[in-house]
């Protein structure tokens, strides 16, 4: 799947990807449980994405409840990572870079699948 991509094109998607399901994560968590919440994995979310918060934070619209901004901040990784990423590569078609964090991680779940199956 990422045979074509250079290194280093990998490496930067696994991080933006790493970054952006941080942030939906956090989104998710905050949907469940409060912000000020002990739960040890609630607590690394928000350590880990209040950095990147407080650096869209310019740009963040006003309008936003609290719980939709780690979302919001999220869907610029997408973007980067959807549209960026190709062009950098010099793909003429928008989004073929496929995204190799999720499809290394479809492709474990895959053979995993497989091991039970048979």
């Amino acid at each position: 799947m990422i045979e074509g991509i250079p290194a280093w094109a990998v490496a930067l998607d696994y991080v933006l990807g790493t970054i952006m399901w941080t942030l939906i994560g956090r989104f998710g968590m905050r949907i469940f449980l409060p912000e000020d919440s002990k739960f040890f994995f609630s607590r690394f979310f928000i350590r880990v994405t209040d950095p990147l918060i407080r650096l869209f934070a310019p740009i963040t619209p006003g309008f936003l409840i609290p719980a939709v901004v780690p979302l919001y901040v999220a869907w610029f990784f997408f973007v980067f990572r959807f549209y960026v990423m190709p062009w950098m590569l010099g793909y003429s078609v928008i989004g073929m870079l496929s995204f190799p964090l999720e499809g290394q991680i479809a492709q474990a779940i895959y053979f995993i699948g497989n091991l039970f199956r048979n």
